[in-house]
């Protein structure tokens, strides 16, 4: 046998994107499957109550560790149970494990994220992805896309909650977070993994340019005001923070977004200080679970699945200068 068949029987069997990829070779992210909600209404199926439900996430995936981080900061860790994946995602998909940080399933005890899945529609045949709320009562997935579960943990378990004080959706600000969302995802949460998915030039350079663009007129806005919609930390910033912590140790590299890091940007990098030292943001933050995700999970794009010992992210805890905003 080659030593060529060797490496190819020794790589993982990863996870690839070919069905996320339109014909100019652009990255189009899938739909979540799940979208109903937790609600106090009388006739609501699923209530606000104390230890029903459970979200699974990993500490890698940025939309999932946007809903870990707003569980921190409302004070709900005794309300609800976590989950921690596996870092590396396989052909197989999500899986538990002990190591580093992850967790067993510690509801169902399974042993894969798609028998949650097919627990709660037994002819799932769809992407298993994270974050995943489950309510443990019925044994069904309440919901699976990021920004609602954000909105319900903000929400409704308030009278659960040790800081209800904290609104991350206050209704004065809505329309502006909206507004403010709708530009950093496409063109920054989503933009990193539309340059790194790419497969043509084509594709690579429109998400570059559009990537930088708004990482240039965020610089601006925040050299201007503490946070994107004003002096109120809302959850608009918490999903901007999430791609931000991952960018120069992963995206810089690993998606060829290498104009500039973070770090060299006055604003941006005060503004990841600020919120990465706020209290509860480090235990959602785990750069080995980011880094060995990224490089030992995209085989596509790294087929050897080789981790880069750098780079040096300690200046995410030098002290920062958003109070003087």
């Amino acid at each position: 046998m080659s030593s060529d068949n060797k490496e190819t029987e020794n790589k993982p069997k990863t996870i690839n994107f070919n069905d996320e990829l339109d014909k100019k070779g652009s990255f189009i992210r899938v739909q979540s499957s799940f979208r109903n909600f937790i609600s106090s209404n009388p006739d609501a199926e699923f209530k606000p109550e104390a230890n029903r439900y459970h979200i699974y996430i990993s500490l890698a995936c940025p939309w999932a560790s946007s809903v870990y981080l707003t569980l921190e900061m409302k004070g709900l860790q005794d309300v609800i149970g976590v989950s921690i994946v596996d870092y590396l995602l396989q052909e197989g998909g999500w899986h538990f494990s002990e190591r580093e940080g992850s967790t067993v399933d510690k509801i169902n005890g399974f042993k894969y994220l798609r028998q949650v899945y097919e627990l709660s529609d037994k002819n799932f045949n769809g992407r298993v992805t994270v974050p995943v709320l489950f309510d443990t009562k019925t044994k069904k997935i309440v919901n699976n896309e990021s920004s609602e579960i954000i909105r319900m943990l903000n929400t409704e378990f308030n009278q659960l909650a040790k800081h209800p004080e904290i609104d991350l959706n206050p209704t004065e600000l809505q329309t502006q977070i909206q507004e403010t969302y709708d530009f950093i995802y496409p063109n920054i949460n989503n933009g990193v993994y539309r340059c790194g998915f790419a497969i043509s030039q084509e594709a690579y350079s429109d998400a570059f340019e559009k990537l930088f663009n708004a990482l240039d007129k965020v610089e601006d806005i925040l050299s201007k005001q503490r946070y994107l919609v004003g002096s109120k930390f809302t959850y608009v910033d918490i999903r901007l923070f999430v791609t931000l912590i991952r960018f120069d140790c992963v995206y810089v590299g690993h998606f060829k977004c290498n104009k500039k890091q973070i770090k060299e940007y006055p604003n941006l990098s005060n503004f990841v200080r600020e919120i990465y030292q706020m209290e509860g943001t480090k235990k959602t933050v785990n750069f080995f679970h980011i880094k060995h995700h990224y490089y030992e999970s995209h085989r596509t794009i790294n087929p050897y699945g080789i981790v880069p010992v750098g780079p040096n992210m300690d200046w995410v805890n030098e002290p920062h200068n958003r109070a003087n905003l």
